[in-house]
């Protein structure tokens, strides 16, 4: 997985097409760690390329996310891109294992 650091390496992860998945998350929250163990689980046995984002590192990227996708910020939180399009996003308890999975499939 790889992590984001700024805005142009953003824009290389949701330029390169296709479905792709990315998370942000709060290194300071449990739920956010809970939620970030789920996302590592999925991504043990999936093919599809993954990135992260730390929120309170490296908040200009985090903020990037919300405004050109007009989705509110929250963390943990998780968008699944197809060529670039949010298809589906979720937050806090919600980020399972399953319910990625769901997603990625259908």
């Amino acid at each position: 997985m790889k992590q984001l650091h700024s805005i142009e390496e953003l824009d290389q992860f949701i330029g390169e097409g296709g479905k792709r998945l990315l998370f942000k998350h709060s290194t300071v929250c449990p739920i956010s760690t809970a939620a970030h163990d789920e996302y590592q689980a999925y991504l043990q046995d999936a093919d599809i390329p993954a990135a992260m984002i730390l929120v309170r590192e490296d908040r200009p990227v985090s903020n990037e996310v919300e405004s050109r996708f007009g989705i509110k910020h929250e963390s943990p939180q998780i968008f699944l891109l197809d060529n670039g399009e949010v298809k589906w996003h979720t937050s806090h308890w919600k980020i399972t294992k399953q319910a990625i999975g769901e997603a990625v499939n259908a």
